[in-house]
């Protein structure tokens, strides 16, 4: 059974649509979200929200952390940190400590940051290409 959902089809548009670098920035986008979820699960004590929200931005990073291309230098240093950002959520999770998440979201933060940047660099350069046609 079909939903007409109009939410729904913006947003299966919106994935089908995006370029790998946006898809990339909304892998990011989402992993922060899932973080304040659990911040305020956590905050309201709700533990099933929390844990819920937590696997989420777990399930995130390990897709982030699988596309990786580690013939790269860079690429094994992003792997450390996505390991050292889920290591913080797992802890963060069993000990109900958001600081451990603050430290997740900070990294993830960081990555996003330096992913719009790189996207807004290759739109420039993009369409200063486009203008010399």
């Amino acid at each position: 059974m079909a939903i007409n959902n109009p939410y729904a089809k913006y947003q299966n548009n919106t994935v089908n649509t995006s370029t790998p670098g946006e898809l990339t920035l909304m892998l990011y986008n989402g992993c922060l979200k899932f973080i304040e979820q659990a911040k305020r699960g956590l905050a309201e004590g709700d533990m099933e929200e929390k844990n819920k929200s937590i696997q989420k931005a777990q399930a995130i990073i390990s897709e982030l952390m699988l596309t990786l291309d580690t013939s790269y230098p860079v690429a094994k240093n992003m792997l450390v940190l996505y390991e050292f950002a889920n290591s913080r959520l797992i802890h963060g999770n069993i000990k109900n400590d958001s600081a451990l998440f603050d430290e997740a979201s900070a990294i993830m933060i960081e990555f996003r940051d330096t992913w719009k940047q790189v996207i807004q660099i290759n739109r420039q350069k993009q369409y200063a290409n486009v203008d010399e046609i």
